[in-house]
């Protein structure tokens, strides 16, 4: 078992690594250098390209909302990620604990099985069962 914990930790330093490479790469190789906007995202560029094979093209299509500037454009961005990633956060969460709480009623011996099966019998318990030892004198039902 110790293994696969080791094994695992590898993988996602290499991962992580990777992330990083490829955040890096691109600035340490220079590749934007010598243009006005160097990272500017894929829209701006097809406009561009658009603009200079056909000039007298005219869009059939406008913007819902046009941010005044460029910040509250990124930061409207940012907030969609969030929300985005907030969003399957909740749902690989949810999934995973369904997983569980299924993996556990099928089996006995899984220690989240001893616990839901604690639960699930404590409402089955005849009267008097399961009280503690602090409720002395409490009527019986």
């Amino acid at each position: 078992m110790r293994r696969l914990v080791k094994r695992d930790t590898l993988i996602n330093l290499l991962l992580l690594a990777a992330v990083a490479a490829l955040a890096v790469l691109p600035l340490a190789m220079g590749a934007g250098e010598g243009r006005e906007e160097p990272f500017a995202g894929a829209d701006a560029q097809a406009e561009a390209a658009i603009g200079e094979l056909a000039p007298h093209y005219k869009p059939w299509f406008a913007s819902l909302y046009e941010p005044p500037s460029g910040e509250i454009e990124s930061a409207l961005f940012a907030l969609q990620a969030a929300v985005g990633a907030g969003f399957l956060g909740y749902y690989f969460g949810v999934a995973r604990t369904r997983n569980r709480l299924r993996h556990a009623s099928a089996g006995a011996g899984t220690p989240l099985a001893g616990a839901a099966n604690a639960l699930a019998g404590a409402g089955n318990a005849p009267s008097g069962a399961g009280r503690d030892a602090a409720e002395p004198g409490a009527p019986a039902c």
